[in-house]
């Protein structure tokens, strides 16, 4: 049996293998206890607290037998007054933890700026309370499009409403990947992210779900550098690739221009390098198939399709990819499939849906231009270049 320190030192490594790079909070919740640490992983190269992990006896299932035992042979007012002392004392603790994991400068700088720490979750607890947040939003008009919980994100206010939480959980007549015993632990889970955010200072502003643990830190801990640094969708990908991937990538990159002068006008730096290389390695997957299938196929591929298992990925990451994908094919779909691209489409901007289905495009000539996906760089048929127009369509006169 691991230490509680080491145990959240190698789960820190099993979150990060599933990233390219990361910088936050990182907790686990598990049973019996949760522990917390800082994590900045990047080019392969990972670095948490030296003290490891800090950990506490507040796991979901111990804590939820704790808030039982409080209110057991109590009247309403005096188990009231139990629980805001316990509150009071786990608030305490995770306050002297910040202090006692020493987080970097750095990144108490970037939670000053941006209002808040990221904060990456591991644990089935936490993992319960993100299915439950999954539920939240494929339950409105505008039902969310993944059902992934690795890769999911919420912002500050939605991962704090606990009152919202728990009524769902109370309610809800059956819950995606929420057991029975899951639902009973909430209240406790609750109860430990009140503590939590009134203990960190600057606050929360995403948290983010995860799935790697103790098993993967394992694994990932025995990797050189420069295979952890290597990006897991671009590695999925990599098995698909056509023979010319690289004169295929690069002519993917020559298609959208440098910034403009000033700065004012710029590809979106949220469509990453490592997502365009992906685009590159997998654009000719669904080729065989025929044309009333090949976008609809191609659009559901990273959510419940070949790159669905892919860990490590953003929900915004497999949309830009999804629509990406859907419109090297021109984007032809039936009439119940274009519910789905539209969800796909808001949880993105519009820039960027813009920009996925530009580059979808360049995707279908490239496509048309090499059939078999090798290039003959020694007589190409096609130099791309582009640059920025705020006239076009306009009458000069």
């Amino acid at each position: 049996m691991l230490p509680k320190e080491d145990e959240g030192r190698i789960g820190s490594l099993g979150v990060a293998s599933g990233f390219s790079d990361i910088r936050g909070l990182m907790m686990d919740l598990g049973g019996g206890s949760t522990q917390i640490t800082w994590i900045i992983s990047q080019g392969g190269n990972v670095r948490i607290s030296d003290k490891g992990s800090i950990s506490f006896p507040y796991g979901a299932a111990a804590l939820t037998k704790t808030l039982e035992d409080l209110k057991r042979g109590k009247s309403k007012q005096e188990a009231e007054k139990a629980r805001e002392k316990l509150r009071q004392e786990m608030t305490m603790k995770f306050e002297d933890a910040y202090k006692r994991l020493r987080i970097p400068d750095s990144l108490v700088a970037e939670a000053k700026t941006n209002g808040g720490f990221p904060l990456y979750l591991s644990g089935g607890g936490f993992r319960g309370w993100g299915y439950l947040l999954l539920y939240m939003s494929q339950t409105g008009e505008k039902p969310h499009p993944i059902s992934i919980i690795n890769g999911y994100t919420v912002g500050k206010e939605r991962f704090e409403n606990t009152k919202a939480m728990e009524e769902v959980a109370r309610t809800a007549h059956s819950v995606f990947r929420v057991s029975d015993r899951r639902r009973k632990q909430v209240p406790a889970v609750a109860f430990l992210i009140n503590a939590l955010s009134n203990a960190i200072p600057h606050g929360i502003r995403l948290a983010h779900f995860c799935q790697g643990g103790v098993r993967e830190g394992l694994l990932f801990r025995e990797l050189e550098p420069s295979i952890r640094a290597q990006d897991p969708l671009e590695v999925t990908t990599q098995r698909f690739a056509p023979e010319s991937v690289e004169a295929l990538y690069n002519l993917l990159m020559f298609s959208f221009p440098e910034p403009s002068q000033g700065g004012t006008r710029r590809f979106p730096e949220s469509i990453s390098n490592h997502v365009i290389r992906a685009f590159a390695n997998i654009m000719y997957v669904h080729t065989i198939m025929d044309k009333e299938l090949a976008s609809t196929a191609a659009m559901y591929s990273t959510s419940t399709g070949l790159l669905a298992f892919t860990r490590g990925v953003s929900h915004e990451d497999r949309a830009r990819l999804a629509l990406m994908l859907e419109s090297r094919y021109m984007g032809e779909l039936p009439p119940r499939e274009t519910k789905f691209k539209e969800a796909l489409q808001s949880i993105l901007t519009p820039e960027e849906v813009w920009w996925a289905a530009y580059l979808g495009r360049v995707g279908y000539l490239l496509g048309r231009l090499y059939p078999s996906g090798k290039v003959d760089e020694s007589k190409p048929r096609i130099v791309l270049s582009s640059e920025w127009a705020w006239d076009l369509g306009q009458d000069e006169t």
